[in-house]
């Protein structure tokens, strides 16, 4: 079987950010309501995201520099001087923000993204170290 291991390896957002339109994983901090109470708790978790240098949300909302969950949430990088980032499901603003990023992994046991067509079964047997199919 191929390696399947990775390593990951974060920039801080105040060091750098990615190029326009790549998948990356962001490291996201916030506050969330506590179960059962009126506190709220902190948070750093990590979520695939896009950058995106400019951004137009639903609501035709401009964004700038920003990082775009699958739901169309933009969240900001942390120390930003941009305003709060809005929540498109609610139209609330949310203080979440990105602290680090990394390049999103290769493939198992490859050193790509993404594989198309007749090469995506060999790269899977190869993946799997399965014997071919007959």
């Amino acid at each position: 079987m191929a390696n399947p291991n990775t390593v990951v390896t974060w920039v801080d957002v105040r060091d750098g950010l990615p190029r326009n339109g790549i998948p990356v994983a962001a490291a996201i901090t916030g506050r969330y309501p506590a179960q059962n109470s009126t506190d709220s708790e902190e948070f750093w978790l990590v979520k695939t995201m896009y950058f995106a240098t400019l951004h137009f949300s639903e609501d035709r909302t401009e964004h700038r520099d920003c990082f775009v969950d699958s739901d169309g949430i933009v969240r900001l990088p942390h120390g930003s001087t941009h305003d709060e980032t809005r929540d498109e499901t609610s139209d609330e603003t949310t203080e979440e923000t990105v602290t680090h990023w990394a390049p999103l992994p290769t493939l198992p046991g490859g050193t790509t993204h993404l594989v198309l067509g007749k090469d995506v079964r060999p790269a899977l047997r190869d993946a799997w170290g399965a014997r071919p199919v007959t």
